[in-house]
């Protein structure tokens, strides 16, 4: 790959727009694809092109040498990615998502974890038997994550855990739901299982890992999403992981179906499907489903942009998101992946016998966006979420 200028550029080359520092990539990710695949990893020289434009830092604070980026703007670097490779998007999303945690945290301790240029944070959602006990300076854990996105090539780790006291009974916050706090600890002090022997995303080697009675000192446990813990004033830390993970998962998806629908139109003017005598665009049909693909595309972008250029907005002016807001986010980031998939399909299968053959553009594309909507901010009850919003049932608060 023809990556070293990325490298050798460093911090100076974080002065351009990282939306073109993303483009610049794009012919060295989607070359790199087949690698990825086979090792279901991100290769060396890879990530070190990806650290020397800066972009796993773009969501960590200006404090510890990130850039604090728009969502809007974060998105759409990772659309960018995702043109090239869906698994390498979605480990930028998740470790820059995980490097907010930087604005929770004291400063000594952030610049411990994030002060190396490719440093990289990775975790997985709380775990099924996690959990943390206080103790005198901080907690003693125990449990097991799944699904750590970049955990092969991150130097740190964090386990959601909910608090139990010394009876092993769950201690419930002040808003009466369950309290828990995230605890990082170094990756080579827990024991890492390799399970990711999956149908796609397969270069994101999101595996699962198990402490056992470790302590944490406190120092190193914050509670993800709690005013009182965050540290970090800028407009971005006003939204919440949980939200930066859904936009930007989003964008993977947007970033992956614009690919296989361009990649589509490419092959469109040239080929002749069997038993016809004019290419595929002169075809009504094809013609009727590519508009309706971009359609598609296009709406769902705009309004998951404009949502996030709204709430941007809200948070500049130092208010809080409203119900409808977050309910909105919400909605517009599972439509665009919903959407997304749909328009990769009308490429996959617009394509015929072309889109089988794995030097094509579509079948890694096909598994990767199915694989994208099995994760959790993906799946349709989603919906259901924002719809509660939408009626105005009181319940829909707890779930927002």
């Amino acid at each position: 790959m023809n990556i070293d200028a990325s490298i050798a550029k460093g911090r100076a080359g974080r002065a351009t727009d990282p939306v073109r520092r993303a483009i610049a990539l794009r012919a060295a990710i989607e070359g790199a694809a087949p690698s990825i695949e086979m090792s279901r990893s991100l290769p060396q020289e890879l990530r070190a092109a990806l650290h020397g434009a800066g972009l796993f830092r773009l969501l960590l604070p200006r404090t510890f040498d990130g850039e604090e980026v728009e969502p809007a703007t974060f998105v759409a670097v990772v659309e960018e990615i995702a043109k090239g490779d869906a698994s390498t998007a979605w480990c930028v999303a998740q470790g820059s998502g995980c490097s907010m945690a930087a604005a929770y945290l004291e400063p000594d301790v952030a610049r411990d974890i994030f002060g190396g240029m490719d440093a990289v944070l990775a975790w997985g959602p709380v775990g099924p038997n996690a959990k943390a006990t206080a103790v005198e300076g901080g907690y003693r854990v125990t449990g097991t994550w799944l699904y750590a996105s970049g955990s092969r090539h991150a130097e740190w780790l964090g386990g959601h855990s909910p608090l139990v006291d010394a009876k092993g009974e769950r201690i419930t916050g002040p808003d009466g739901r369950p309290a828990e706090r995230t605890m990082l600890f170094r990756k080579r002090d827990a024991l890492v299982k390799d399970v990711w022997q999956v149908v796609g995303l397969k270069g994101t080697g999101s595996d699962t890992y198990t402490v056992t009675d470790m302590f944490i000192p406190a120092r190193h446990t914050f509670t993800r999403e709690s005013a009182d813990d965050r540290r970090e004033t800028g407009t971005l830390y006003r939204f919440t992981t949980f939200q930066m993970f859904g936009a930007s998962f989003a964008g993977v998806a947007l970033g992956t179906a614009r690919a296989a629908l361009d990649a589509f139109m490419q092959i469109a003017s040239t080929k002749v499907p069997m038993l016809a005598t004019k290419p595929l665009r002169e075809n009504s049909v094809v013609q009727s489903q590519v508009a309706v693909a971009e359609a598609k595309w296009q709406s769902s972008r705009a309004f998951l942009m404009q949502t996030l250029e709204q709430m941007w907005q809200t948070a500049s002016r130092g208010e809080n998101f409203s119900m409808q807001q977050r309910a909105a986010l919400r909605l517009a980031a599972v439509h665009a992946i919903h959407q997304s998939k749909e328009v990769v399909e009308t490429a996959y299968h617009l394509a015929g016998g072309s889109a089988i053959f794995e030097n094509q553009a579509f079948e890694r594309r096909l598994r990767d966006i199915h694989a994208i909507t099995q994760q959790v901010q993906s799946q349709f009850s989603n919906f259901e979420v924002a719809g509660q919003v939408l009626l105005g049932l009181p319940s829909a608060s707890k779930l927002i």
